[in-house]
């Protein structure tokens, strides 16, 4: 996975701010472009009486080129990345920028959390839930709060790994983005246990640890240096297990649900609750993402 172009859906307030925030982190240590865009509601499809439509479609206007100079302001010192501002019209906001992902040519789409869930963690609203179950390309999704004290720039990847075609594509397409920005690689494993049953014995984390320590070695021989490290989180549940970690400066990378539809991203339950539990940014990875082509178009239509 290589990432050259980043869509950052963006809206007014603190939640525009945080995906706008975290899409800059990526774009700045890819080397990428970003194009921020604004999903607004369409026009009526039939006229209605006197001058109406002309008032809603000028208020929607209005609306929108405030909201992308919002998000001018917020850029306004940003001089080493390339950044272009678009709008785009919808009646869903994720569905929206999935059309515009395929339209742009983007590699990965950045929103923030919805609105009503607790400071540094992610919420999903209608937007993501769009996006989670559409998208043909990575979706990345910024906790609450997180422009408020961003880090200077992203300092390790990590992927929730479980042993599964999918997550071995996952870790690949980490190991090549780690290569591109320039930073390490933790493969995470969760060890969930029922509350009345016995804490799994040491013996055993052992075992799953050398064989994911194995396959994450016969990955890295294939895909070059990039520092790399393995821990086995155990709890009654995810959030308890991925509380044992250090999250901080992370992104958590997280691979479609295998019964999902091929180039889709799609949201398992597990996933699901990888997402509200992190305390850190998430991107989910779709299923066989498409090759780049190198021609417009090359997302399938949603």
């Amino acid at each position: 996975m290589k990432i050259e172009h980043i869509l950052a859906g963006f809206v007014p307030g603190a939640r525009g701010r945080d995906g706008l925030t975290l899409a800059l982190l990526a774009a700045r240590q890819a080397g990428a472009r970003l194009t921020v865009a604004h999903v607004h509601v369409p026009a009526w499809p039939t006229p209605g009486p006197g001058k109406i439509d002309a008032e809603w479609q000028a208020y929607v206007a209005e609306q929108t080129a405030a909201t992308l100079e919002q998000a001018r302001r917020l850029l306004t010192d940003v001089r080493d990345v390339p950044i272009d501002y678009v709008s785009h019209a919808h009646r869903g906001s994720g569905r929206g920028l999935v059309q515009l992902a395929g339209k742009v040519e983007a590699d990965m789409v950045v929103i923030g959390s919805a609105p009503g869930g607790g400071r540094g963690r992610i919420r999903i609203g209608s937007t993501a839930d769009q996006l989670l179950h559409t998208s043909p390309v990575p979706v990345a999704l910024a906790p609450r709060g997180y422009g408020d004290e961003p880090p200077p720039r992203l300092q390790r990847l990590t992927v929730a790994y479980r042993r599964d075609p999918a997550s071995d594509e996952a870790v690949r397409q980490a190991f090549e983005l780690a290569a591109q920005m320039g930073t390490p690689l933790r493969l995470i494993t969760l060890v969930l246990r029922a509350g009345r049953q016995v804490k799994v014995e040491e013996e055993m984390l052992g075992r799953i640890r050398e064989r994911v320590t194995a396959d994450l070695e016969a990955i890295t021989q294939e895909r070059g240096r990039v520092q790399v490290g393995v821990e086995v989180l155990e709890g009654k549940d995810v959030a308890t297990a991925l509380a044992h970690t250090d999250c901080e400066g992370s992104m958590l990378i997280c691979a479609s649900s295998e019964t999902g539809p091929l180039r889709r991203v799609f949201l398992g339950d597990v996933s699901l609750k990888i997402i509200r539990s992190a305390p850190c940014p998430v991107m989910m990875l779709p299923r066989n993402p498409p090759k780049k082509s190198g021609t417009a178009g090359k997302h399938e239509k949603p």
